[in-house]
């Protein structure tokens, strides 16, 4: 850091103690020069062993942006990418301001929050959710130097850790759709909000259960065509290597169960709570993932970059698995649909795991669909978000 005087020093701590406390002081403290933007890439990105993921013909992945503990993303219409993090306290930006499909300039948005995953942006305004609450920053896209003190617009969520990190995404009717997980591996909560989707007006207001029966759902998306919501949910533990699996889902409209803590997968009693409702009585999922592959984040492909048969398809962000004897997931799959239902799912990106030495260097979190058409990855562990690109 470059000393500056102490004259300096005394304004910059009165303008510090007057304007601001907690943690918009070091925010305001951390972007108090002209331009307070970071290089988005150094040297670390060229020591990844992206060689080691393996792709179908024609596609190729790079190093986008270099973000710690990269979760949720969210795009602004100016091309700003707004990133959240769990394991860590911080919101980033980063852009690519010169075109050449890499970001150059990075951003520290805010610090000293609580697992602040999810990120989501309209008109003009980044949302970030912690566990028990969702913020504004107003215009903030004029504002990545020095950006504004939050307006607090929701702060009666749940307060457990446990499955309380948040995605959260504006949905087609306007609506801020928020997840909130299971506070347990397996229980029957009194409160009807655990266990949920809920959504609620961009002002905070009108909160309401959308789906229930959703034990822990870290991504969401709507269909590009139906607008309907799909989602991801993680299966309960314990159960053994083999199940549950984790689910794809789909929520045509409100009300709908989804079978936690009762079934599993569409057809697993729980040897808990199993006995008190039959799996018939809840919707089965659209697709089974995979036994504690942890899906997270998915987007329908929209761009025009990739080839036609990838048209309205899902990509979908497996973090892995963290308990299986043998490590599962560490991909990112491409579940196909026709006519509105799912027909398969393969694996489009690995290599992140080492099969033979089950040590793994890298966790896909979220998706993303960029106006080029080409797709990004963030990575918690490796650091980074990837862009992968198609070339004939």
């Amino acid at each position: 850091m470059k000393s500056i005087s102490s004259i300096s020093l005394m304004i910059m701590t009165v303008m510090l103690a007057c304007g601001n406390s907690g943690s918009d002081r070091d925010v305001i403290a951390d972007n108090s020069t002209t331009d307070a933007s970071a290089p988005a890439i150094t040297d670390y990105a060229a020591t990844l062993p992206l060689d080691k993921i393996k792709l179908p013909a024609g596609f190729q992945i790079e190093v986008y942006a270099e973000v710690d503990n990269a979760r949720s993303m969210a795009l602004s219409p100016s091309g700003v990418l707004y990133v959240g993090n769990r394991d860590k306290d911080k919101v980033y930006a980063v852009k690519d301001t010169n075109g050449d499909f890499k970001a150059d300039k990075k951003w520290v948005i805010a610090s000293g929050l609580n697992m602040p995953n999810g990120v989501a942006f309209k008109d003009g305004n980044l949302y970030v959710a912690e566990i028990s609450k969702i913020t504004k920053y107003t215009g903030i896209e004029s504002k990545l130097d020095n950006p504004p003190t939050p307006t607090v617009i929701a702060d009666n969520y749940p307060t457990e850790s446990h499955h309380g990190w948040k995605y959260i995404a504006f949905g087609p009717d306007g609506k801020l759709y928020v997840p909130v997980g299971a506070p347990c591996n397996i229980c029957e909560s009194k409160d009807e909000i655990y266990a949920s989707i809920t959504r609620l007006n961009a002002d905070g207001s009108g909160r309401e259960i959308f789906a229930k029966g959703v034990r822990n759902s870290v991504g969401f998306t709507w269909h590009p065509v139906t607008k309907e919501l799909w989602f991801t949910d993680n299966g309960r533990d314990m159960l053994g290597d083999d199940k549950p699996s984790c689910e794809l889902n789909v929520a045509a409209k409100k009300g709908m169960h989804f079978g936690y803590p009762y079934c599993h997968e569409g057809s697993i009693k729980d040897p808990e709570f199993g006995d008190k409702h039959a799996c018939a009585e809840f919707t089965a999922p659209a697709d089974k993932l995979g036994p504690h592959v942890a899906p997270l984040g998915l987007k329908f492909y929209t761009g025009n970059m990739f080839p036609a048969a990838y048209k309205n398809q899902i990509f979908v962000a497996e973090h892995g698995s963290w308990n299986r004897s043998k490590k599962i997931g560490y991909n990112v799959t491409l579940v196909k649909l026709q006519n509105n239902k799912v027909t398969e799912h393969e694996a489009f990106a690995t290599g992140w795991l080492d099969d033979a030495t089950q040590k793994e260097w890298g966790r896909p979190v979220d998706v993303l669909v960029m106006p080029d058409g080409s797709l990004l990855v963030s990575d918690d562990k490796a650091n980074v978000i990837y862009r992968i690109s198609y070339k004939k």
